[in-house]
């Protein structure tokens, strides 16, 4: 016995209105107990006790109960106040027999505290002679060697932690394949189809259930059913347009209810999924699965009932799969067919996440509070403005730690239990630390992502699985199969990124990044967590603290090492935008954020530098030989076990990419086999050799283990092994190459699974670009990329101490990548201070340190002083807003000054911007203003540079020394700006100058500009300025016309202000070599001078450092070598660019950089594969650093792409990248070869680019064995040498230009004379101009031929482009479309190949031949004999017949597939998309034309037409002696046009988009042609989303004109406009044309009658002379009375083809038969049947539906075709089932009489589902005392039967309100229930038995054999012998079980005897019966029921009342009764008559 006294609760909360009235459940084991409610209370006091028998069944481990206080209404649900849930561990060992639960918390639904308590006391009595479970007290402490050692958890994969039960196998995560790469992320259509089929064993007696679907915040309903195994069968659609990621997270949610029920316990079960794990399924699919239904507050419940179900996902261009209706019943076992297989039973589990504490957190509150404060005398402190908490989401739950306020680093050290069912469906535990906000929205702070794939593992990794493949490691499965382990992480630090830390009290433009939408641009703390998972048992609580010793475990996880980064930039190019100078930050976590005051300050900034123009396009940071570097020392934990790892398996996959991309691209470019095997055996001996020598570090010993660590290193050594057991395989018996690149792709794929490490707790290296004070752009390394590691050189990073590439980007970027803000060359070396040491072998160049500051001076009245300086000081910083003096300074710890301050200029200024150039621009802005409205006139500095600083005026700029000018002045159109190069703009105080500009002119302007360039060349040979060292100003001044940014060297008349830097060198004082930079930390000491201003001024250097960066050393690296190299590009051409322009076109030119030189192609004017051929060649090229290093690591050539434009700016068209060939002496030979690199835009391919580049090393002054310099084209331009160019041929291209169709109007006027210009290569051909559109849009002479040199390697082959030209009034030729075709591969041909099949000609080109005898004539004696044949067979055979037969549903068709006819071909898909029809295209391709620029990024550009055409291409002899090769388009059909019949046949629609609310569709069929169209609207279907339509439509037509047939579905409605399903287009010219004889297709024989008539309007053996004649063969010769044949050399029987066939009346003459088979041989097109997918334009890249169809076409020219076929739908047929209830037999008795006997009034109900109207009932049988009732009543159900489709055709009206009937296809079943009749009460039910018609369960022959056991119970497959039709038996008898659910068991409430009949309608009328045992009562006749006497009612029949309920039971009663009435008589009567009498014998008076 378990007994709970619930005492108290306290503190709960308030309603709205009033207090709660609560009332508290206690539920233990599915029992719920209630006490009684407390009215208005908000502390109430219940002490009440409730108690739970345990039914003999002790208490174990695992026992729980839940507690839950609600509030009581009265009327509807009680509402939930809170719930907490009690672990009965301790009462279950019994160590105690009591258990107090003081002040529990309560939780609400969300799991989050409510403040709320309550307070109880369990006890507990075992019951007897039960054992205490020793057992389960083992299990909680047999977590050996788990990572904290805590109790029963698995957090160890394989050791004794997990505790699985041995019928279990292991809980293991099912290994799933992601197919998701391949998506897009951006929004999308997708359609998520679900189909609800049935449900079985759902739990309730007399229910009625519904589905809800929920998927996306749309939820659909099933109709409402009966019964525990209800039909359903309803198929919903949900369209959603989001981001793939987003949509792969959301859950489809079934929920079945109870429609019956409206109290709160309606649900009777739900199952939840998400739909990424149906995404991932093969085909995207899951098809007719069972789902296991729960309860889902109660995670201890078993099922509650199956439903068995169809979902897919339909992304862009998915096709929907095909379901197969199954005849076999192997499905219907759920056991074995469940969506998750048995052995992964779904089991509740705990991920218990511990949240320790966070650090770093940044400001998020405003600090007005801690300002006042501070007024008030207080401290104020900035850093703790912020009270975190985090919130973890998984699978939809939600579980949130305390708020802790103010505190940037915070110690939560909670617990938060996320109960989920495992394996789960969801893959990621979202955590998000968000600042609570008091009175607005919480804020997020950070978010990052626990991806469970990559914390467990299924074991299924490891197993080699190249299905089917030879290669796979063989016994991979034994030794693995324990690799498995369940999610486990950490203790461990997780890092937040998002935007960058500065607070601002206006809202943040990235705060989307710290929601986790997007790359984080900034480091914003970091979370302590732990996780681990425990099976099976609820947690007590959701949140709960973290036991002490469980914090003292995780302490030594936060043990902290010292780490030193450096970083040494050594370029900065590619600058775009100028403007403020430009300075860069490297920041890892919060050390070197220089806003940051928590950290030391440290040399984490390089110092500021201004842009200079590289003379051709961008801007670059003119370091030459001074480089900047930056040092941090930081601390983080030591987990370099982890990142070595990473390190290994990264090294290893990386050479297994290159070497991989080198075998491809050799199988690209059809490299000789030699050559593959080469590089293919490179490429497995370096893998091989890379597994076996690199070894990954073991764990032994190192510091922060965890349990995952462990896991991990398992599965990376298994995975390892099994590789190198695949290679080895492969070494030894590979043969295909192409084979073997999957299957290395798939090692590949598998190494970077490896190499992704979840636990790394050290952040990545940020680098932010700074202009001015604002962070402009920046970029995350990982750290593990620059880490030294002392374990092996593999293991150190890809770019530990090597010079890298980074392209920075702007944060949140909209544009997506389309500008690069700056590109970077940097060099970055992070390692432990331990080993800073190492550093020195890294570092290149020499490092110095200096203490700088700027001495400033101002010029007034002529004089140099420091009185003009208005707010700078003296001695300032380089910003000029910090005051220093020299003797603030003070070296850091460790260091010493060397010598003394000294003046030191800016060595950069020296560097003139034209060094190392050969052509120049000189650039000056010219200035003008106004007041609004008024005159331009010349600005206060009319001369500026880009940034506005005052410059020399264009007159006044000579043209330097050994330079000569090219040009004369201009102003640069190419921006944005109007015709005469002006922009304007507005200035907005305080700035003096406008912020943006723009190129119209608006009233409001005040000011404009204008760029004024002068191109110059340097004169070959001359001295330059150079070269003469400028020493400038000999003290050293820099001067500025203004105090801004901008300084030179010579003074100008201009100037006003100078300033000269002073620097002071340190040195360290015990050390050499680089690494000493990492002990500067701090910031230089400031010795303030104590006077009697002391204090003010030490607080405002203070103040001076807060506000500006603490005054950190500047570190540099000095190069005293730099090398000069010489590089060229060769730019040969680019493809498939995008159009940006109106004709579809765009004026391509490329910018080339190449670190801070850049040079231009010229513009190739409207083209999208333009053909540069051009080579650059920068001859000096200035690069500091080694050259050994630089071969390794090259600076890439940057191309990026542009559009010209006449007006306006110039717009991108993408960018792209390629490593230059460095040669390193000039001895190294090989030519760069070109390669196609990708072009990207936005991060979208936009099409390749042809490059190759080298870069050479020149030897000091000798440029004479640099290659040959390339041939010009024109005066400047060098082409791309030989040696480097591609081969070339010459080239035949044949064209043959059909015609042009569908083409859209352009201008708003329509196309009427175009020519086709077809261009490839440098030549281009053009046909003549199609006179007139309308009439026949085919060109005048079809065929056009092209030479051209093409190159000879297919990978080098331009594209041929397609334009149409218009010819318009007045001499316009506008291009009205374009195609370019890209991949010339398919049209190649062998010239010579036999000629045989000479036309490619069909049936058009017997237009000629005179229509001979086509009729069919059939002689008039068989006509009347088979008209009467035909009548009766029309009953049994039709078109549909055929239509099953040919789709193998073999019981709807049976005397059609008897007599032996024609099948007929049914394709699942478009007849064009049958591989051996080749697309219907073989005559002549269809190719769209395009037109106008892309718009949007999304879009393609419009179709605008179609060209039909084809291409033969083959190389021509070089000997012009050797005549060419023969002509290959010869013989072509007339182009002419032609009348012809079509006629559709539109058989039935499968899964169509509903378009109604209901859920359905009424469609009907639209049919359009040319200008004719048919509208099927009076036939629609109601209610349909697969609709039957059997149509047949004949219409005429004119091809190719009217060449596209469309047929659309619509949908009816009756007040609204009709809506568009979908449609489908049939290209119809492409059916007449092709030479597979698609326009209709050949019949199996040859019939002259019958279904199968012949339908074609020429005979067999007509076609077959055709084809003859086509394939250039001798006519074919029929002999022996046409029974042999000789067609192409072969001879024919008759016989051979007709051997096994039936030879029936139908057939044709022999002649014709076996022509018909031998054409059936050759290939063509069969009849067919094809299902073609609809789109629509809602969604057009979705299948909305498909349409099951056939089209015959037929020319007038050749006569009339035959007869159509009727499709018409087939009917159903009317049934009967009678049931005759004979009697009832063991009826539960549920009454007790007057008489207190047991007793039932009994009567039987009965009805057919879906038929609920016609339900009909027996008599009763009152007073049936033993169970038994006899009725001998009959039910008569008609109903509607397909027998084709074995279902019944239910139609009736939904709702009152429908316009039609909807049809309705149920399985035929009985419901028959028994049921007690009450006269003033409900009737109770006692029983029920559902009964399916089809597999009827066997009846017993005597109600003693008759039980439960014979109805089957769904988990135990059914034997085959147990279920009958009774369609095929006709009429049965026997005894059936009735039951009724109970506690969810089944109990049997009665049996019932019935007989079971079905009579057809004919059967009816000749064995008429009545219902009941009304007339005609025959067929049996039914006699009255003899009941026993005691059967009848009381208030009736008052005689058989006394009769039989008063005298048979108080008979002696009465005659007791009547006996003692005569004995009392007797006496009184003696009594009365006595003293009379005595009297009279006294008195005797007659005496």
């Amino acid at each position: 016995m378990l007994r709970v006294a619930v005492e108290s609760a306290a503190g709960l909360p308030k309603k709205k209105l009033g207090s709660p009235d609560p009332v508290a459940s206690v539920v233990f084991k599915d029992e719920k107990k209630k006490t009684k409610p407390i009215n208005s209370e908000l502390n109430p006091v219940w002490n009440e006790t409730l108690e739970f028998d345990l039914k003999g069944v002790p208490l174990d481990s695992s026992s729980y109960i839940d507690v839950i206080v609600k509030d009581h209404e009265t009327l509807g649900k009680d509402k939930l106040i809170g719930s907490a849930n009690v672990s009965l561990k301790d009462l279950a060992s019994s160590q105690v027999k009591s258990l107090p639960v003081k002040n529990l918390a309560l939780l609400d639904e969300n799991g989050k505290n409510i403040g709320a308590t309550i307070s109880m006391t369990i006890g507990y009595e075992p019951p007897a002679g039960a054992v205490t479970n020793t057992q389960d007290q083992l299990d909680g402490s047999m977590g050996g060697n788990t990572a904290g050692g805590e109790e029963g958890d698995v957090t160890d994969g394989g050791g004794q932690g997990t505790v699985t039960s041995p019928g279990e196998p292991g809980q293991k995560l099912r290994p799933r394949t992601r197919k998701r790469h391949n998506l897009a992320n951006k929004p999308q259509d997708f359609q998520i189809r679900v189909r609800v089929i049935e449900g079985r064993q759902l739990p309730g007696n007399n229910i009625k259930p519904v589905v809800k679907v929920h998927v996306c915040g749309e939820t659909h309903r099933t109709r409402i059913r009966k019964g525990n195994n209800p039909y359903f069968d309803e198929i919903f659609f949900f369209n959603i347009n989001m981001l793939p990621s987003e949509l792969f997270d959301e859950i489809i949610s079934f929920r079945v209810y109870n429609s019956n029920s409206f109290r709160a316990d309606c649900l009777m079960g739900e199952f939840k999924l998400d739909i990424g794990y149906i995404y991932d399924e093969p085909a995207h699919c899951i098809m007719k699965k069972w789902i296991l239904l729960n309860d889902p507050d109660d995670s201890s419940s078993g099922a509650k009932g199956y439903l068995k179900v169809s979902m897919f996902v339909l992304g862009t261009g998915d096709e929907p799969p095909v379901e197969k209706k199954e005849q076999d019943n192997d499905k219907d076992d759920v056991e074995s067919n469940l969506l998750l297989p048995a052995g992964v039973a779904l089991r509740w589990v705990t991920l218990r996440l511990k949240v320790f504490r966070a650090e770093d957190i940044p400001q998020m509150d405003d600090s007005i509070t801690q300002t006042i404060k501070a007024a008030f005398g207080g401290q104020e402190n900035k850093k703790n403005l912020v009270d975190p908490f985090v919130e973890a989401w998984f699978a939809g739950k939600k579980l949130c730690t305390q708020i802790i306020e103010k505190n940037a680093n915070p110690e939560w050290n909670q617990q938060l239990n996320l109960q989920v069912k495992f394996p789960s469906m969801c893959e990621r535990i979202k955590l998000t630390v968000f600042d609570w906000d008091r009175l607005s929205g919480n804020d997020a702070i950070g978010t990052t992502y626990l991806d469970l794939t990559k914390v467990a593992s299924s074991g299924g990794e490891t197993e080699e699985d190249h299905a089917g493949d030879e290669f796979s490691a063989d016994g991979g499965e034994t030794e693995n199969s324990e690799m498995g382990f369940l999610p486990a992480f950490g203790p461990c630090y997780i890092n937040l990124y998002g935007s960058p830390r500065e607070f601002s009290s206006l809202s943040d433009p990235y705060e989307d990044l710290n929601l986790g939408k997007g790359e984080g641009a900034a480091y914003r703390g970091r979370i302590l967590v732990e996780l681990s998972t425990k099976l099976d048992g609820k947690a007590d609580k959701s949140v709960e603290e973290i036991p002490s010793d469980d914090l003292l475990v995780v302490q030594k996880y936060q043990r902290r090492r010292k780490y030193c980064l450096c970083a040494v930039f050594h370029s900065a190019t590619m600058i775009q935008e100028p403007g403020e100078p430009i300075q860069f930050e490297v920041s890892i976590g919060n050390y070197g954020n220089k806003n940051d005051l928590t950290c030391k300050p440290l040399a984490s900034t390089t110092q500021y530098s201004c842009a200079v123009f590289d003379g051709n396009n961008y801007y670059y940071l003119p370091w030459a030989n001074t480089k900047p570097v930056i040092a941090i020392t930081s601390f983080w934990e030591d987990i370099s076990h982890r990142l070595d790892s990473v390190n290994i398996i990264l090294y290893i996959s990386n050479h297994l990419q290159t070497n991989l991309s080198a075998l491809k691209s050799a199988v690209q470019s059809k490299a000789p086999d030699e050559r593959l095997v080469e590089i293919w055996l490179k490429l497995i001996n370096q893998l091989m050799e890379d597994i076996s020598s690199v070894k990954i570090p073991d764990l032994e010993g190192k510091p922060n283990l965890t349990a995952l660590d462990i896991q991990m290193k398992l599965l990376r050594d298994s995975v390892l092994k099994n590789i190198m057991k695949g290679a080895k395989h492969l070494f030894e018996e590979a043969t295909d190459v192409n084979k073997c690149l999957s299957i290395i792709e798939g090692w590949l794929d598998k190494l970077k699974q490896l190499a992704e490490e979840s636990q790394i707790s050290m952040p990545d290296v940020i680098i932010w670009m700074l202009r001015g004070e604002k962070r402009v752009a920046y970029t995350r390394i990982p750290a593990h990329q620059v880490l030294y590691s002392s374990y092996s050189e593999q293991a150190c990073g890809q770019f530990c101490g090597k010079t890298q590439t980074v392209f920075m980007k702007y944060p949140m970027d909209s544009k997506k990548g389309l500008k690069i803000p700056i590109q970077l060359r940097v060099n970055m070396w992070l390692g432990l201070a331990t080993e800073e040491k190492k550093f020195n072998h890294y570092a290149e160049g020499v490092f110095k340190v200096f203490a700088e500051l700027y001495e400033n001076q101002a010029q007034v009245l002529g004089k140099w002083g420091t009185t003009g300086l208005l707010n700078r000081s003296k001695f300032s910083d380089v910003t000029g807003k910090v005051k220093l003096k020299h003797e603030y300074f003070l070296p850091p710890v460790g260091w010493e000054w060397e010598g003394d301050w000294g003046v030191d200029p800016e060595k950069s200024l020296l560097t003139e911007a034209d060094a190392g150039h050969t052509d120049f621009v000189d650039e000056v802005y010219e200035n003008e203003t106004r007041l609004p409205g008024g005159e331009w006139k010349l600005a206060a500095e009319p001369y500026t540079d880009v940034n506005g600083e005052k410059v020399r005026g264009p007159t006044e700029i000579e043209c330097p020394l050994g330079w000569k000018w090219e040009d004369n002045w201009t102003f640069d159109g190419n921006r944005a700006v109007d015709e005469r190069g002006w922009e304007y703009g507005v200035t907005i105080p305080p700035d003096d100058k406008p912020k943006s500009w723009v190129a119209t002119e608006k009233m409001y302007h005040i000011h404009r500009r204008r760029r004024m360039i002068r191109p110059r060349k340097r004169i070959p040979g001359a001295k330059t300025a150079a070269d003469t060292k400028d020493t400038g100003d000999p003290e050293g001044w820099e001067y500025s016309s203004l105090i801004g940014w901008k300084f030179h060297r010579q003074q100008r008349s201009s100037d006003t202000f100078r300033r000269r830097r002073w620097r002071r060198k340190m040195t360290p004082a015990d050390r050499v070599g680089a690494s000493a930079i990492f002990k500067l930390e701090g910031a230089l000491g400031q010795e303030v001078d104590v006077e009697s201003k002391g204090d003010e001024k030490g607080s405002k250097a203070e103040a001076s450092v807060k506000q500006f960066g603490a005054n950190t050393p500047t570190v540099s690296c000095t190069f005293d070598q730099s090398y000069a190299y010489h590089l060229r590009v060769y730019v040969y051409q680019a493809r498939n660019l995008t159009s940006l322009d109106k004709d579809s076109f765009s004026d391509p030119y490329v910018h080339v950089s190449f670190l801070h030189h850049s040079q231009t192609t010229e513009t190739v004017r409207s083209t999208l594969n333009p053909t540069w051929d051009q080579t650059f060649i920068f001859k000096n090229v200035e690069i500091y650093g080694d050259p050994q290093s630089l071969a390794q690591n090259p600076p890439a050539v940057v191309m990026e792409i542009f559009d010209s434009d006449q007006v306006g700016k110039d717009e991108m068209l993408g960018r792209s990248t390629c490593i230059p060939l460095v040669k390193l002496n000039s001895g190294m030979d090989g030519s760069p070869k070109l390669l196609w690199e990708p072009v990207m835009h936005k991060n979208a391919p936009a099409g390749e680019v042809l490059v190759a580049a080298e870069l050479i090393l020149k030897a000091k002054g000798n440029d004479t064995e640099l290659p040959l310099v390339p041939p010009k084209r024109g005066e400047k331009l060098y082409m791309v040498p030989q040696g480097v160019r591609p081969v070339v041929q010459l080239t035949a291209i044949e064209v043959l230009a059909w015609g042009l169709r569908n083409m859209k109007t352009y201008q708003l006027a329509p196309v009427t004379s175009p020519v086709l210009v077809v261009e490839c290569g440098e030549e281009r051909v053009q046909t003549a101009v199609i006179k007139n559109m309308k009439k026949c849009p085919n060109f005048p002479g079809n065929v056009l031929l092209l030479k051209v040199l093409l190159p000879k390697e297919e990978m080098y082959t331009p594209p041929i482009v397609l334009k149409v030209i218009d010819h318009r009034p007045f001499g316009r030729k506008p291009v009205v479309g374009q195609c370019t075709i890209s991949s010339l591969e398919e049209f190649r041909c062998d010239p010579y190949a036999t000629i045989a099949e000479v036309a490619m000609s069909s049936k058009v080109a017997l237009m000629a031949a005179s229509p001979r005898d086509l009729h069919v004539n059939i002689d008039d004696g068989r006509q009347h004999l088979l008209e009467a044949q035909r009548e009766k067979e029309k009953e049994t055979v039709d078109w549909w017949s055929k239509f099953y037969a040919s789709v193998g549903e073999s019981e709807k068709c049976r005397p059609y597939l008897d007599k032996g006819y024609d099948t007929l071909e049914v394709y699942d898909h478009e007849l064009e998309s049958v591989k051996q029809f080749m697309g219907l295209t073989d005559f002549c391709n269809t190719f769209k034309l395009y037109r106008g620029k892309n718009e949007s990024d999304d879009d393609d550009p419009a179709v605008v037409g179609e060209f039909k055409g084809s291409f033969k291409m083959y190389p021509l002899p070089d000997d012009p002696g050797v005549p060419p090769p023969p002509r290959q388009f010869i013989e072509l059909p007339d182009s002419i046009s032609q009348e012809c019949v079509v006629r559709i046949y539109v058989v039935q629609a499968i899964d169509l988009q509903p378009k109604d609310n209901n859920g359905k569709c009424d469609p009907y069929i639209k049919i359009s042609l040319g200008k004719k169209s048919i509208d099927d609207r009076d036939n629609y279907v109601p209610y349909a989303l697969n609709p039957v339509f059997g149509r047949m439509f004949e219409m005429t037509c004119f091809l190719p004109q009217d060449k596209d047939l469309k047929i659309a579905v619509y949908d009816f409605d009756l007040l609204s406009r009709d809506e568009k399903v979908g449609e489908t287009v049939i290209d119809l010219e492409n059916r007449l044309l092709s030479r597979f004889g698609s326009y209709c297709g050949l019949a199996q024989t040859y019939c002259i009658s019958g279904p199968n008539q012949w339908r074609d309007q020429l005979k067999p053996s007509q076609i077959l002379e055709q084809l003859a004649r086509w394939k250039g063969l001798s006519p074919p010769r029929s002999e022996d009375n046409g029974n042999t044949l000789s067609f192409g050399g072969r001879l024919y029987c008759l016989s051979d083809f007709e051997a096994n066939k039936e030879i029936h009346e139908h057939l044709g003459p022999p002649s014709e038969r076996i022509a018909l088979h031998v054409l059936r041989t050759q290939g063509l097109v069969p009849e067919h049947v094809e299902t073609r997918t609809l789109y629509s334009s809602f969604q057009p890249t979705l299948p909305q539906g498909k349409l099951q169809m056939w089209v015959d076409i037929f020319p007038k020219r050749l006569g009339p075709p035959g007869p159509p076929f009727d499709i018409s739908p087939r009917k159903a047929k009317k049934y009967f089932l009678r049931v005759i209830v004979w009697n009832t037999y063991d009826v539960v008795l549920d009454e007790t009489s007057i008489t207190s006997e047991n007793m039932s009034d009994i009567y039987v109900k009965g009805w057919m589902p879906g038929m609920e109207e016609d339900k009909q009932k027996t008599d009763v049988h009152y007073r049936s005392l033993d169970g038994e009732g006899n009725f001998n009543w009959r039910f008569v159900f008609g109903f509607e039967y397909l027998p084709a489709e074995q279902l019944c055709l239910v139609s009736k009206k939904e709702h009152f309100w429908s316009l039609d009937k909807s049809e309705f296809r149920i399985p035929p079943k009985l419901i028959v229930q028994i049921w007690d009749n009450d006269k003033f009460s409900l009737d109770d039910y006692l029983g029920a038995i559902e009964l399916d018609l089809q597999h009827l369960i066997n009846p017993a022959k005597t109600p003693e054999k008759c039980s439960l056991s014979m109805v089957p119970d769904g988990t135990t497959p059914p034997k085959s012998d147990q279920f009958k039709s009774l369609f095929d038996q006709k009429s049965v008898r026997g005894w059936w079980p009735c039951y009724m659910d109970k506690d969810g068991k089944r109990e049997l409430g009665g049996k019932v005897e019935l007989t079971l009949e079905i009579v057809n309608e004919k059967e009816a009328d000749e064995r008429p019966s009545g219902k009941g045992r009304d007339e005609p009562n025959m067929n049996p006749k039914l006699d009255p029921p003899k009941r026993p006497e005691t059967s009848f009612f009381w208030f009736s029949n008052p005689c058989k009342t006394c009769k039989f309920i008063v005298w048979r039971r108080f008979k002696w009663l009465f005659i007791g009764l009547v006996l003692l009435i005569l004995v009392l008589l007797f006496i009184g009567i003696l009594l009365y008559s006595l003293p009379n009498y005595i009297s009279m014998k006294i008195v005797k008076p007659y005496n």
